[in-house]
């Protein structure tokens, strides 16, 4: 009997122990440890540095194109003496009556011999439109092109042309900037003026005279019917000795 009251005693005190210890545990705010969770690191994306490389690769290059597109088509007036205006009065002492295919072999004369001491070629030509074809180089590849003109007679014998439309290969340039180029690039007669704004080309027999002094006025241009009259005269006396 003695045995089993001790032994109840000793559980009793151990169970008081532990119930002490527990309560002793809340009110010191000790909480019972968890089990850590197990956190898995999110995983970084390595960059695409390919990827960055051709967007920067395709920023430079249109830039360039965009800054060399500018310096092309940027029009610098060139810088030449005007000739000096002709005064045409008085009746005309012929008038002539000719054909397309006549008057392209007077041209081609002329550009050839004002032509011959220039790199850059152009050529003009009466067809069912007035046709100017010639080359030009845009970042350094040589680019051919054909650019057509309506032309009007004026009332004091000049001849304007008026420009419809541009082949330029497979390119879709403005005529604005072609004529920009052939202003800029291409070796002129005096007394021919472009206009890229106004997308005109002015030719100004009032400005051409020839060596003997005599001087032109066109009166019509019908390339469909193919027929075109100029009229000659003759230069005033006091000219005419100054020439001499």
């Amino acid at each position: 009997m003695d045995n089993n009251k001790k032994s109840t005693t000793v559980e009793k005190t151990s169970e008081t122990k532990i119930d002490e210890q527990k309560e002793a545990k809340k009110s010191s705010g000790q909480k019972t440890p968890s089990k850590e969770k197990n956190v898995t690191p999110k995983e970084v994306k390595p960059k695409n540095y390919w990827k960055l490389a051709f967007l920067i690769l395709v920023g430079i290059v249109l830039g360039s194109g965009i800054f060399l597109a500018s310096r092309v088509f940027s029009l610098r007036e060139p810088t030449y003496d005007k000739a000096a205006v002709v005064e045409r009065k008085g009746e005309p002492v012929l008038t002539i009556n000719t054909k397309k295919e006549k008057v392209n072999e007077l041209i081609d004369f002329y550009l050839t011999d004002f032509q011959k001491d220039t790199d850059v070629k152009y050529s003009f030509s009466l067809e069912n439109e007035a046709l100017l074809n010639g080359e030009f180089k845009i970042l350094g590849v040589p680019v051919n092109f054909y650019l057509y003109f309506e032309p009007y007679v004026m009332e004091d014998g000049n001849v304007q042309l008026k420009a419809k439309s541009i082949s330029v290969g497979t390119l879709g340039l403005p005529i604005k900037d072609v004529m920009n180029m052939v202003k800029k690039n291409f070796k002129l007669p005096k007394w021919v003026e472009v206009d890229s704004s106004e997308q005109t080309v002015l030719i100004r027999l009032d400005q051409f005279q020839m060596q003997n002094g005599m001087y032109l006025k066109a009166d019509q241009i019908n390339l469909i019917d193919d027929s075109i009259s100029v009229s000659l005269y003759l230069p005033d006396d006091s000219k005419k000795e100054d020439a001499q």
